[in-house]
This record gives C-alpha cells, structure tokens and sequence, in this order.
C-alpha cells in the first residue's frame, strides 16, 4: 500500500439534484493508485473496521445509500463510474484506486472493462440500503443520510488518515 503522502486525492462535492441529494457535509474522496499487487484489500478494509466486504461490480443505474458510507477499491480492471447523479461527475477508476462514498453520494457505472471488479466495505460492517432518487422515499432518506456518524478510520489508512482531513463533523 502506498504511504497517503504519495498518492493523489480527488475530493467531489455536488450539491442535492432533486433526485440524488448527495452529501451536504462530506465530500466523495477518490484515493488514485493506493493499493498495490500485493496488498490483500480485504485484510486492510477489515483493520480499519469497514465490513461487510463484498466483490463485484458497480450498478449500472444512479442509486445510492441512506444509512451509511461505502467504501469501494478496484481490484481489476478499469471503469468510468457517474458520481454525484445526472448533473455529476465521470471519473476514470483503475485497479488500485479506492473510492470513500459518503451517505447519499450517487454512484453509477457508465462503462467497464471485462475484468472489472470491485471489492465493497461498510464502517463497522453496517448495513446498506439501495435508494433510486424516488419521491416518495425521498424525506425518509434525507433524514437517514443526516444521522449516519462519520466513520471511526479512513478504510485504507486507519486512524489518522486523510478521510479526516476532508471530513469534518458538523
């Protein structure tokens, strides 16, 4: 794993689109070229307290999560991912870049190579939700987004990682 000194970080703020509300406080981080050959991500996602691990891919449609933050590294392959719903941002991810999705920060897969594969993780193993940007789910999910706590470790470096430096409690 690279040192947080030597890797370039991309913080993503997009404000509420009617649909996809984002996050008002926590920016999206994208951590460029941070986990090595041979790294095991899953060990390093499950020191750091972020659980739940799974491998696959990226949904192909805008969703996002209510009641906590995601973390997903890219184990191989390449991808362009929608970050942020329609008015968003396409970001070009790669294996051994790890992407921080705060609490209602839309995600997308646009387009991805054959091996493209993910490895996914949530702050102390939470559970996740899959919202769609609906009308009708719209006020609950606000409110989930405002009550999920900003994680205890950055889910690459740990305790004193640079997700604290981009984050800060409201």
């Amino acid at each position: 794993m690279r040192k947080a000194a030597d890797i370039e970080i991309t913080s993503l703020k997009h404000a509420d689109d009617g649909m996809i509300p984002n996050n008002a406080s926590y920016p999206l981080l994208h951590y460029k070229n941070v986990i090595e050959e041979h790294d095991v991500t899953e060990k390093i996602l499950s020191a750091n307290n972020w659980r739940g691990i799974w491998q696959g891919g990226v949904a192909p449609y805008h969703h996002y999560h209510s009641i906590t933050h995601e973390v997903i590294v890219i184990d191989s392959g390449t991808a362009t991912l929608h970050l942020g719903g329609e008015e968003g941002t396409k970001v070009n991810v790669r294996a051994g870049d790890a992407v921080i999705i705060p609490a209602g920060f839309g995600h997308k897969n646009i387009e991805s190579s054959p091996d493209f594969s993910v490895f996914g993780a949530y702050p102390d193993g939470k559970e996740y939700d899959f919202c769609y940007g609906k009308k009708e789910e719209r006020e609950e999910k606000l409110k989930n987004i405002r009550k999920v706590p900003m994680p205890d470790k950055d889910p690459v470096f740990g305790i004193d990682g640079p997700l604290f430096k981009y984050w800060q409690d409201v």
